[in-house]
């Protein structure tokens, strides 16, 4: 169990680097499949198998799909991307500006009282229960975001269709 969960995690940072270091957006959308694949194993080591499924349905299957259709559809080429010289130096001073929050983080939770690790009730993970609260208590929110998800992809196809001449 410990090197699936180390395996998993192992898969998640690579693909997040591959990401963020990526050129291509292709790739960059291609390694960021490779980080949710990652998370929902990871949520399926946590026996939260609704987490799992939509990290593989809804973000791996249908957004990215889309992210890389879009991707496509507006056929970027090499030469109209912007040029990032420094890309290599930015990161490295924003890891560096990071370095604290991190340390600030696991002091905090180093320093957190251990306590004993309890298996999960026999309703942990149920998805009826989710979907109540979700369709009861957060159903405006839930459409809202969908709606400004819609609203930004087609301000992205907006902005990246090319002018006819």
């Amino acid at each position: 169990m410990d090197i699936i969960f180390l395996l998993l995690s192992f898969f998640a940072i690579l693909g997040a680097v591959c990401m963020v270091l990526s050129h291509q957006p292709v790739h960059s959308a291609l390694s960021l499949i490779l980080t949710i694949i990652a998370l929902a194993g990871l949520f399926a080591l946590l026996s939260a198998s609704f987490l799992f499924m939509v990290q593989i349905i809804v973000y791996a299957g249908a957004i990215i799909t889309l992210f890389i259709f879009i991707i496509m559809f507006l056929n970027v080429k090499e030469a109209n991307l912007p040029k990032e010289p420094n890309k290599n130096m930015t990161l490295f001073f924003g890891i560096i500006g990071l370095l604290p929050l991190n340390y600030l983080i696991l002091k905090a939770l180093y320093m957190m009282p251990s306590k004993q690790l309890v298996l999960a009730h026999d309703g942990f993970g149920d998805i009826k229960n989710l979907g109540m609260e979700l369709f009861e208590k957060w159903l405006l929110p839930f459409e809202l975001i969908s709606i400004l998800l819609l609203v930004a992809l087609i301000g992205a196809v907006v902005y990246g269709r090319k002018e006819e001449v």
